[in-house]
């Protein structure tokens, strides 16, 4: 029997995994995976969360793994080992797909392979006191979270972990959004710098061999303020705008003198 063009096209269409990985995200995962409908399977890898995360995953039709944290790009990689596809959308549990988006990637099932990129830069806008950012280099923040796992890697030892694809890949932008919801008020983005994003960046910072100094410190705060504010156009924004210049002065401050502490403590040793 004679295969049609529109049944071949059906064989060969492009199928998706869609991971996450949770921890305690009960508020989350729902919203999340209702936003990922439109993929082949979802996988879930949570690290043994003490709340509903795991029953709602499941109950939304995902694959859930629970499994031990060893870090971000480490778990992220795990996920994407588990894919039963090719291609690998990886989305948090704080982000969702926007209708532009979905359409785009509907789009891209239509394409015939050799028409396909290896891998699809994606912008992401973040809401952040009660209004979507769209300036102070928080937009449009473009993430690689489309790819074909066969050509990528998830990298980065401690904070800011993303996909590193061979050098011979082609990567495109993609059209639409992922929406961030990641920080609820300013007393959750002052936690988030203190107790987690500072002192792991200023372990990553001494770990690649980078020292600070008394005059780092100082030039710091105010370097990261102006960056924010004035040349990446966050007053734009507003107060929003202002906030964030504000806390990523705090951040820039902070992580050096973290690295400071850690490495009088290595001189010590």
């Amino acid at each position: 029997m004679a295969i049609s063009n529109h049944q071949l096209k059906i064989a060969n269409r492009m199928r998706i995994s869609a991971t996450i990985i949770t921890f305690n995200e009960e508020e989350n995962i729902q919203s999340a995976c209702d936003s990922l409908a439109w993929a082949d399977e979802i996988v879930v890898v949570d690290s043994q969360s003490t709340d509903n995360t795991r029953k709602i995953a499941t109950q939304c039709g995902a694959r859930v793994i629970n499994r031990g944290w060893p870090g971000f790009a480490a778990q992220k990689q795990f996920a994407t080992d588990q894919a039963l596809h090719e291609w690998v959308f990886s989305l948090d549990a704080d982000e969702r797909v926007s209708e532009e988006l979905k359409s785009s990637i509907a789009g891209l099932r239509n394409k015939a392979e050799n028409q396909l990129a290896d891998g699809y830069l994606i912008a992401r806008r973040s809401f952040y006191l009660g209004r979507w950012i769209k300036a102070g280099g928080w937009y449009p923040d473009r993430q690689l979270r489309l790819f074909k796992r066969s050509l990528g890697q998830w990298v980065g030892p401690h904070i800011h972990e993303s996909v590193k694809l061979k050098a011979n890949a082609r990567v495109e932008k993609l059209s639409g959004d992922i929406l961030h919801y990641s920080i609820s008020g300013a007393a959750h983005h002052h936690r988030m710098i203190g107790e987690r994003y500072a002192p792991l960046a200023a372990r990553q910072m001494f770990e690649e061999g980078r020292r600070t100094s008394p005059l780092k410190i100082a030039v710091a705060a105010p370097s990261a303020f102006i960056r924010s504010f004035i040349l990446k156009a966050g007053f734009r924004d507003g107060l929003a705008g202002l906030s964030i210049a504000s806390f990523a002065a705090q951040h820039a401050f902070l992580k050096q003198l973290m690295l400071w502490e850690i490495q009088r403590k290595g001189d010590r040793q």
